[in-house]
């Protein structure tokens, strides 16, 4: 049997047949079902690229008084779709309580009975996020270019789809509803609003602790504890060559990208066709004013 060359894509559609190489539908389904929600249980629920590890480090923080001694932080707050492919104990005690975790699912698919923190971000920056995420680990930096990836990659509408059933929910009392726009504006609001979800007593030296540890130069200083390095590792023995670049900490700038006028209007054209009636708001930045 001739061994698979170890490599990363050089055009969209090798990069389609990477991710479907790497896919593993069954573990997927066996993660899921492994987990047993509690009902102190924090899940992190964002879309991809939307505030998730970001918000896994505040909540971490936080039940943990600032314990920085790991190696991944989907280590110490478990991704739940992954745990079958990182023979991970979904269900084990953690550092702390409440228990964390991550999840992109959707709301439909959620395992139901813990407490959600679910976090929005304008789908424009979400999806060049992506990009920039994917090049130099999944696909070699210049082979595909930010607006080829972006118009492929968002036709299946995933990113509505989510928004959609996280939205219906929004004011549910187990469901604590965030704006990726809102916690770069107030980054000290949203800890205090994430402790009280989660029944943290926040006194002031915790809250200090939070807002440095928080901080984008803290989270750059320790940017290889936020790199997906379990999920990295594994890739690599089996897929793709090694030396990728994972790193999910970079700038998290709102509205600054490098995206072409024509996918932009692509992309707010897919928000007014699945998202407008959902909501009742044509564009997200309307939508994220009311949320104010």
């Amino acid at each position: 049997m001739t061994k698979r060359l170890r490599k990363r894509a050089e055009s969209f559609k090798e990069l389609r047949a990477l991710f479907l190489r790497e896919s593993d539908p069954k573990g997927r389904e066996r993660s899921i079902a492994a987990y047993k929600p509690q009902p102190t249980d924090i899940v992190i629920t964002p879309f991809g690229k939307s505030g998730t590890t970001w918000t896994q480090q505040i909540f971490h923080t936080l039940r943990t008084r600032g314990d920085m001694a790991f190696d991944d932080i989907s280590r110490v707050v478990p991704w739940i779709e992954t745990a079958d492919r990182l023979n991970l104990d979904i269900n084990a005690d953690q550092r702390a309580e409440p228990r964390g975790f991550k999840s992109h699912l959707d709301y439909d698919a959620m395992p139901k009975g813990a407490k959600y923190i679910n976090v929005i971000r304008h789908p424009v920056d979400a999806a060049f996020s992506s990009f920039k995420f994917m090049e130099g680990w999944y696909f070699e930096p210049g082979s595909i270019r930010a607006n080829e990836f972006v118009q492929l990659s968002t036709a299946d509408a995933g990113y509505h789809k989510h928004f959609t059933g996280w939205w219906q929910h929004r004011n549910d009392a187990n469901v604590l509803y965030l704006v990726y726009e809102h916690m770069k504006q107030d980054l000290e609001g949203t800890i205090k609003k994430i402790a009280s979800f989660c029944h943290i007593e926040l006194d002031d030296e915790l809250f200090d602790i939070t807002v440095e540890h928080a901080s984008l130069p803290f989270m750059l200083n320790y940017k290889d504890r936020f790199d997906d390095a379990m999920l990295r590792e594994l890739s690599e023995k089996t897929l793709l060559p090694t030396g990728s670049d994972s790193a999910k900490v970079r700038e998290g700038k709102v509205g600054v990208n490098d995206l072409s006028k024509e996918t932009i209007e692509m992309l707010e054209k897919l928000w007014r066709d699945n998202l407008a009636s959902v909501t009742g708001f044509e564009t997200y930045e309307s939508l994220i004013a009311s949320l104010k």
